[in-house]
């Protein structure tokens, strides 16, 4: 049993370890187009995660009949959307072009490697996804990781014990990390083993192979979904006990400003929002690691 965990274990590490080359190597060949993007995507998150804050201002002022405060809240929506949209447009630009020049390289590779056409055929396929990581998963990381942390820290100075909870929720869910991770590394080797032999299945196989090649990707895919709404799960029954926590304060503290309640309800949704995307993220980086072993780009 020891000596299995041992190989599991060797095994896991190369896998991150060639994953993690692959996104260094893409990185460092593309630093000027990423460091570009990358400055617009913590511009963007930076006043994401203060917004609250103004909102809370915005909604004390519109109370008072301060006008001229008031519209303040406008003009930083303005800037906000603003640069979301300017890092939109230079997404499609830069990874359009990563992707073309990674394409060639993987299939020369590949190629004298020996693999047949079926095998290059699904890792050049396979190889878009480390360009998909920087171009989606890598900007809504960056943007769960400042909502979450900001998120907590901003609890923490608005309404201490919501805080509180905040950080012990984020304690819970990193000790059942490890486990849900292991478990998605295991499934995505499973799928993409399958994935890579798709197109020798379609040519050569009978209608039997055939039904039993999709049925065995449909099973996988299922297992996975159900993880994912798992977690969505357990990410809902925890965000629902830091709603509880914070509305009983809320509603036990006297003299509280409506500007006050709406930043700290904000920040709760904020919170549960951007953990809710943990468990999509953590099989893209499972699906990288097992991509990792296959590809070098």
């Amino acid at each position: 049993m020891q000596f299995s965990k041992l190989l599991d274990y060797i095994f896991m590490t190369k896998m991150i370890s060639n994953a993690i080359e692959n996104i260094k190597s893409i990185a460092k060949n593309n630093k000027k187009r990423l460091f570009f993007t990358f400055s617009l995507v913590t511009l963007e998150n930076i006043l994401f995660i203060t917004y609250p804050v103004f909102g809370g201002f915005a909604v004390n002022a519109i109370m008072n009949g301060d006008v001229l405060l008031s519209l303040s809240y406008s003009l930083l929506v303005l800037i906000i959307w603003g640069i979301g949209a300017a890092r939109r447009a230079v997404d499609t630009r830069s990874f359009a072009r990563i992707y073309a020049e990674l394409a060639v390289p993987v299939i020369i590779n590949q190629r004298e490697k020996g693999l047949n056409i079926s095998a290059i055929t699904a890792r050049v396929a396979l190889s878009r996804q480390f360009v998909d990581f920087f171009e989606q998963h890598l900007p809504t990381l960056i943007m769960s990781s400042f909502s979450i942390i900001g998120a907590a820290i901003m609890l923490l100075w608005l309404e201490f014990w919501s805080g509180i909870t905040a950080c012990l929720i984020l304690v819970f869910f990193g000790l059942l990390l490890p486990k849900y991770s292991k478990t998605n590394d295991l499934l995505y080797l499973k799928l993409n083993d399958r994935l890579e032999k798709e197109v020798n299945v379609i040519e050569q196989k009978s209608n039997y192979h055939l039904n039993k090649h999709y049925d065995w990707l449909a099973h996988l895919r299922i297992r996975l979904s159900n993880r994912e709404a798992s977690g969505y799960l357990w990410i809902g029954i925890a965000s629902a006990i830091l709603f509880g926590v914070t509305v009983v304060n809320l509603a036990t503290t006297k003299g509280v400003q409506a500007g006050h309640i709406y930043a700290v309800i904000t920040y709760l949704w904020t919170f549960a929002i951007s953990l809710d995307d943990a468990p999509r993220l953590l099989e893209q980086f499972s699906n990288l690691k097992d991509i990792g072993k296959r590809v070098e780009v």
